[in-house]
């Protein structure tokens, strides 16, 4: 198992996310709602 997480890490590359992206993400969360009831979520978008 240890053998797995051993792999050489600088491999990574780091991706920039356009800010029209990172705008859109950001007004979902607001606008998203999770109701718990019962033991269940509900999930709404407010929009």
């Amino acid at each position: 198992m240890e053998n797995i997480y051993t792999e050489d890490n600088n491999k990574t590359v780091l991706v920039k996310a356009k800010p029209e992206t990172i705008q859109f993400l950001l007004s979902y969360s607001k606008s998203l709602e999770i109701i718990e009831s019962n033991g269940l979520q509900f999930e709404s978008n407010l929009n």
